[in-house]
């Protein structure tokens, strides 16, 4: 045992120090994974920054300002280059070797992607080049905005909000809004575009007539210079060509860009709700279509104004978006695209080599450990398995000491030393399996000295009546007395009561070693009471006793020779204790699916004490053995063992002084288990 708990508790050490140990290298690969994240999120800061500054300036001059603050704000080494890595911006001013990888490419229109995941296109948002409103037309639509937001909420309840574009067109934004209430609140004036925006969308439109289908019909531009297609036209198609404009070298401002910025682009706002339908322009040389050509499935080249009934129209704030150039046709989406870098390439920086780099990253993405590592991991193996052998040595001692004592305690009682007795100094398990043999010890002491005292009652109950006999039969042998038929009944008497005992004795052993059957057959109880009563009236008559039955018919299923036996010993039992003049009354009834008979006596009664012992073999309320006061002590057991095995069983309730009832309780079905037909025809014992 001692080996077992030791050879566990290793094997629980090592396995704890090998999940620790492997547990830390996963926490260490989780935080190195957080810090790729928060690295990216890093590098797309800076590269959404300088994307912003590239699609508000036309060229990077000036750029170094932003790149300086970008680094001292991340820490990072910021370099910008050209395709041919002819340096642009180096927050470290040149003094450190570039890295062997590009982070990126800087170009407002053919946005990286994996830096951008938000991006609704390859065109930054941020670069409206000829779209950018001047500051008298910024001023009158943010005042329309304003006032008809004012007036949604005020008049209507409706929330409203005005948000800017980067263009400096502002839009409303907010609950639903019908055509009327639109109407009503003056915002009617965003709908359509100033003059710079009309401009700009004409030089789009003349930009890629040559090359949509159709001249130009069925695709629509926004004010911002989005585009659109009808349903029609709309179809699956691959993602569009990479138009990533190559890096090219610094271009000097020209002269109309003051200090070679061209106009300054706010900020990148929060994504707001689409532009309305009614933002649209036609295509260059169309007319607005008539209130007949509104219902037209496929309107071409114009976004429709809309209609004064609220109910039929969405909300301006809430209009579907446009569809992206990449939900176009290929052709159309090419030529889409195409014609809108080359209008905003004149307004943008040129695209530009990113170079980003950590001076305090050198951790790699797998951990390994080096032979440093298996060292200290060997170290701490041993630090802790060496105190779990030293208490797991100490705990086994503990639990093997009082294993051991109750071992030295069942040696001792094997070798017939007596019942032994150990001390219980553990409430745990093991306290509980001492306190277990101390009461097994104590009952194989009593059964122990239950074995002598049968001995000595079986040998006391033989001997008496042998010597009777004996003396008897010697006596008339040598002439000292003669056999009349007094002494011969009385001698045949000593006889019968010898051969009771032995008939008892078989009848216990057979029934402890199982072996005891049954035959079973349909038995009327009140007859068989009946039988009992009538074949000890006699012997009751001589001893002045009265005894009655009181029988109801009933029948059950049992072996009719020992069901007799059994009412014959409680029978016997009552007249050997009951004193004249006395009553004996026998009761025979059926109680739901079992036969009760009871006999009941008006003896001298047993204590309360001795009632649990009233079945016991050998066992007598009087102790003197005499013959008028008692028998040989086995009856009643019979009467228990017979009930066990019609599955029924045999209660007792005293009062004393005044009597004692004994109850057998049979079921009527017979007992549960009735053996083999072979089995059941055994051989059954001769009646008392």
């Amino acid at each position: 045992m001692l080996t077992r708990l030791l050879a566990s508790s290793v094997i629980v050490a090592v396995c704890s120090i090998t999940a620790t140990a492997w547990l830390s290298v996963q926490r260490t690969s989780e935080s190195i994974s957080v810090r790729r994240g928060e690295t990216l999120a890093v590098d797309t800061r800076i590269h959404g920054t300088l994307v912003g500054y590239a699609a508000s300036h036309p060229g990077w001059a000036g750029v170094e300002d932003t790149v300086r603050e970008l680094a001292d704000e991340t820490g990072r080494r910021i370099a910008l280059t050209t395709e041919n890595r002819v340096p642009i911006a180096d927050s470290a001013k040149g003094e450190q070797e570039l890295p062997r990888r590009t982070s990126a490419v800087v170009d407002p229109l053919a946005v990286d992607l994996t830096l951008a995941p938000d991006a609704q296109g390859r065109i930054d948002p941020r670069a409206v080049g000829p779209f950018s409103l001047p500051d008298e037309e910024r001023s009158r639509l943010l005042s329309v905005a304003e006032s008809g937001a004012a007036c949604l909420d005020g008049v209507y309840g409706l929330t409203a909000e005005v948000e800017v574009r980067p263009s400096g067109r502002p839009v409303v934004t907010g609950a639903r809004v019908g055509s009327a209430q639109w109407s009503d609140c003056g915002l009617d004036a965003l709908d359509e575009p100033t003059d710079t925006e009309r401009e700009a969308l004409e030089e789009l439109a003349e930009t890629t007539a040559s090359c949509l289908p159709g001249d130009g019909q069925g695709v629509r531009f926004g004010i911002d210079g989005a585009t659109g297609v009808p349903a029609a036209l709309a179809a699956p198609s691959e993602p569009p060509a990479d138009e990533a404009r190559a890096p090219a070298d610094p271009v000097p401002p020209s002269d109309t860009d003051e200090g070679g910025a061209g106009p300054e682009a706010p900020p990148p706002e929060e994504e707001v709700l689409p532009v309305p339908a009614q933002d649209m322009l036609p295509s260059p040389g169309q007319d607005p279509p008539s209130a007949q050509d509104t219902e037209s499935p496929e309107p071409e080249g114009w976004w429709l104004p809309p209609t004064q009934e609220p109910t039929a129209v969405p909300p301006p704030s809430e209009a579907a978006p446009l569809p992206e150039s990449a939900d176009l046709d290929p052709a159309v989406a090419d030529c889409v695209d195409a014609g809108r870098r080359a209008q905003l390439e004149p307004y943008v920086a040129p695209a530009a080599l990113l170079f980003i780099d950590d001076p305090s990253e050198g951790a790699e993405s797998v951990l390994s450990l080096s032979g440093e590592g298996l060292l200290r991991i060997g170290g701490m193996v041993l630090l802790v398995l060496v105190p779990t052998v030293l208490v797991s040595v100490a705990v086994s001692a503990r639990l093997v000491r009082p294993v051991r004592a109750l071992t030295d305690a069942v040696q001792r009682t094997h070798r017939g030393r007596g019942p032994a007795r150990v001390e219980v100094s553990d409430s745990g398990e093991i306290g509980r399996l001492a306190t277990a043999f101390n009461a097994m010890s104590e009952h194989l002491e009593r059964l122990e000295e239950q074995r002598r005292g049968m001995i000595s009652d079986i040998s006391h109950e033989l001997r008496t009546p042998l010597s009777n006999l004996r003396g008897w039969l010697e006596a008339a042998q040598d002439g000292v007395a003669e056999l009349d038929p007094e002494r011969v009944r009385m001698l045949l008497g000593e006889a019968r009561l010898l051969q009771e005992v032995i008939d008892d004795l078989r009848d216990l052993a057979l029934a402890d070693a199982g072996e005891l059957r049954l035959s079973l057959e349909l038995v009327s109880v009140d007859e068989l009471v009946e039988q009992a009563v009538s074949g000890r009236a006699l012997r009751a008559g001589e001893s002045g006793l009265e005894l009655v039955a009181d029988t109801a018919p009933v029948e059950l299923r049992a072996d009719r020779t020992r069901l007799l036996q059994a009412v014959g010993n409680l029978l016997d039992n009552a007249l050997r204790h009951t004193a004249a003049p006395g009553k004996i009354t026998v009761r025979a009834r059926r109680e739901d699916d079992e036969a009760v008979v009871e006999v009941e006596d008006t003896g001298s009664g047993i204590a309360q004490d001795d009632l649990p012992h009233v079945f016991d073999r050998f066992w007598r309320a009087e102790k003197s053995r005499s013959r008028r006061t008692g028998g040989s002590g086995l009856g009643l057991a019979i009467v228990r063992d017979l009930a066990g095995l019609h599955g029924g069983g045999v209660s007792v309730s005293s009062v004393l002084g005044e009597g004692t009832v004994f109850t057998l309780r049979l079921p009527l079905a017979g007992p549960p288990n009735r053996g083999t037909p072979a089995a059941e025809a055994g051989a059954r014992s001769a009646p008392p």
